[in-house]
């Protein structure tokens, strides 16, 4: 009877990490190049301002503007809130609010009033959230061409939203 040797199978085995690391190498940068990054932009609003017994004297108020948009199912109107002035009233055309009439119409207030940043957007509470920020971006920024480039300048930056009063047109035409 021959008696086999048997060889020892406990020798240690070293793990072979370097086609790991090389699939790493390759595929680190390119999940980096292909990533796609969220942009965020972030605007900066404000509530309505109350006018109290500190605010400057009556003449200086009344030669300020203080506009505001009021958005509408059926429209937008700008106000003087110093006067309570109908500005302008700008109605929808078909389903879509007027934002190109907006923006031309507070482009001509601020050739009148180029000192004027601030404007209140006053809204229903049922005002979808896309017209709020198609009229937040028709009142922010205009364009202006610059030594044949066109850049974006301020129209009026400065926003503060808030709800609307009550549309007095619709409610005689409900009863």
């Amino acid at each position: 009877m021959r008696f086999r040797r048997r060889r020892s199978r406990d020798t240690e085995v070293e793990l072979n990490i370097t086609a790991f690391l090389n699939l790493m190498v390759v595929l680190i940068p390119f999940l980096l190049i292909n990533a796609v990054f969220a942009q965020v932009s972030i605007l900066q609003l404000d509530l309505p301002a109350v006018n109290d017994s500190s605010t400057p004297s009556e003449d200086d108020e009344k030669d300020k503007l203080i506009l505001e948009v009021l958005i509408y199912g059926d429209r937008y109107e700008v106000v003087d809130r110093n006067t309570s002035a109908v500005l302008q009233v700008l109605e929808n055309k078909g389903d879509d609010y007027d934002t190109a009439g907006l923006h031309e119409y507070l482009l001509k207030v601020k050739e009148k009033f180029p000192e004027e940043t601030a404007i209140t957007l006053l809204c229903e509470d049922d005002t979808p959230y896309e017209v709020m920020i198609h009229t937040m971006d028709a009142v922010r920024l205009y364009d202006t061409e610059l030594n044949g480039q066109i850049i974006k300048k301020e129209l009026f930056p400065s926003i503060s939203i808030g709800s609307a009063p009550k549309d007095s047109s619709s409610q005689g035409g409900d009863a």
